[in-house]
């Protein structure tokens, strides 16, 4: 039963040793990899997902994946991510940084290569003062 779970998700062989096995990492752990790695650089609120990711986390479930898309095809990563900012960050450079901290974060975990680290600002968290 939870094998035909597995199966129904994508999944990218990472290592295949005749005599052992094989190791296969499922694209969601890529997303998870990319969303943490963002979620660190300084200048980023949170990530920016759907209204459906937006109710789910409202019920206290984390979805660390949201606001991620990954694209793995023969070893290659490109990655998708929507952010929202804090405000008073420069905005380039967060950006750049975010790209940056993916890319080595997904590259040193997993052994793929990252082609491609789009980032879309979604939005922007004014702080209130109180």
């Amino acid at each position: 039963m939870a094998e035909a779970k597995i199966q129904k998700r994508n999944t990218y062989t990472i290592y295949d040793d005749e005599g052992i096995g094989t190791v296969q990492i499922a694209d969601e752990v890529v997303a998870i990899i990319a969303g943490l790695a963002a979620t660190e650089v300084d200048g980023v609120a949170s990530m920016a997902g759907n209204i459906t990711n937006e109710l789910v986390s409202k019920l206290g479930m984390k979805n660390l994946s949201k606001g991620v898309k990954v694209d793995v095809l023969d070893g290659v990563v490109c990655v998708d991510l929507a952010l929202n900012l804090k405000y008073g960050y420069e905005i380039p450079a967060t950006c750049k940084n975010v790209q940056e901290k993916v890319k080595t974060a997904i590259e040193n975990m997993t052994g793929l290569e990252v082609s491609d680290v789009n980032v879309a600002i979604a939005g922007v968290n004014m702080e209130q003062t109180k």
